[in-house]
């Protein structure tokens, strides 16, 4: 997954990039509220941790931003040394998924991480072979699509790509989180490599209105798959 951090705490910072990163999943941290409402707005992430007391924004202000600016918002977790009953139940009202009264222990963080993606993206222990989308249906045994009747081959790189945003129409995808969820960060990798593996989407599964989707470039950002409204 990748990860969101927001704390003032250069040890806290570094106590949860550790974790996370030797957990396997990707985490960017951010010293204040301010930079971290300003990634959000321009970057993609499945989860976001914060603490309460930070400079530019505080948490329970950034967790109510997030709920009625984003969307989707990602699930949010409280990471705060604050535990009174009261704080407790401010945060979870505001828009909290959890809430984590510091300090606590690494596996007790990653158990409480894994619960609260499993409560907003709950998944199949064992995902099917085939997964249909409108006209479309993949299958994961060989990497190919049927569109209507016809069979489409597409790489393994296109599969799960078209993949990503099939399974999230209208959400928002980043650049980043695409190259890091697709490509594990590959730090030499052209910046024209994604875009061309999503005009060969475009081009090999005849995305347009006729389909019911589209796949919109978001400029500044990334690419988000729309569901194509034929009235509209």
């Amino acid at each position: 997954m990748r990860i969101a951090v927001a704390d003032d705490e250069d040890m806290v910072r570094d106590f949860l990039s550790t974790i996370l990163t030797e957990a396997g999943h990707s985490c960017t941290a951010f010293r204040n509220g301010r930079d971290l409402t300003s990634a959000l707005q321009r970057d993609t992430f499945d989860l976001v941790i914060v603490d309460w007391m930070m400079a530019g924004a505080d948490g329970i202000h950034i967790i109510k931003w997030a709920r009625e600016t984003l969307s989707p918002c990602p699930p949010i977790i409280m990471l705060t040394s604050r535990s009174d009953n009261n704080d407790v139940a401010d945060a979870l009202n505001a828009g909290a998924d959890d809430y984590i009264i510091k300090p606590e222990a690494k596996n007790v963080i990653l158990a409480r991480i894994e619960a609260v993606m499993r409560r907003s993206a709950p998944q199949p222990e064992k995902p099917p072979r085939t997964e249909t989308y409108g006209p479309y249906r993949f299958d994961r045994m060989n990497n190919s699509v049927w569109l209507d009747e016809e069979e489409i081959s597409l790489t393994s790189r296109e599969f799960a790509l078209a993949l990503l945003f099939f399974r999230s129409p209208n959400r928002a995808f980043s650049r980043a989180y695409i190259l890091e969820t697709l490509w594990n960060s590959v730090p030499d990798l052209p910046t024209r490599t994604l875009d061309m593996h999503i005009s060969r989407i475009r081009s090999k599964l005849r995305l347009g209105p006729d389909k019911g989707y589209r796949l919109q470039t978001i400029f500044g950002h990334g690419y988000r798959l729309e569901l194509f409204d034929g009235d509209s």
